[in-house]
């Protein structure tokens, strides 16, 4: 009998070991569904328990970029097309994907690998 909490560890775990063995790099984890926080009044339920990413981080010694809330809205906007960050900047979800995406750049931008050439040359006209 396992919870659903281990399951979900279990599989971030079995991908940070697959990407050690091919050395792909890893820069930290995000938690998915870290917390709900009730719309309404405010409470914090930690329906899968907590700090399952920050013990992943530690154990394989990498940071936690980021800790994203169980939030109906993050799907709906999705499901729009909007990105959360866009849809409600100011709101949780939009806080967590802004300091995830922030921590991330930061771990690029320290680490030593030069990753421009994977990126497409973007050219942009004006056809007006």
């Amino acid at each position: 009998y396992s919870t659903v909490r281990e399951i979900c560890e279990e599989a971030a775990r079995k991908g940070l070991e697959m990407f050690q063995k091919v050395n792909v790099p890893v820069l930290g984890i995000i938690e998915n569904m870290s917390v709900h926080v009730c719309p309404s009044c405010g409470h914090e339920a930690h329906v899968f328990g907590m700090a399952g990413g920050q013990r992943l981080a530690e154990q394989y010694e990498v940071a936690l970029l980021g800790a994203l809330p169980l939030d109906i809205r993050i799907r709906e906007e999705s499901d729009r097309g909007e990105p959360t960050a866009a849809a409600d900047p100011d709101g949780a979800g939009g806080r967590a994907f802004r300091t995830a995406a922030l921590r991330m750049a930061s771990a690029l931008a320290a680490s030593s690998r030069d990753y421009s050439r994977l990126f497409p040359n973007i050219t942009v006209e004006d056809n007006s």
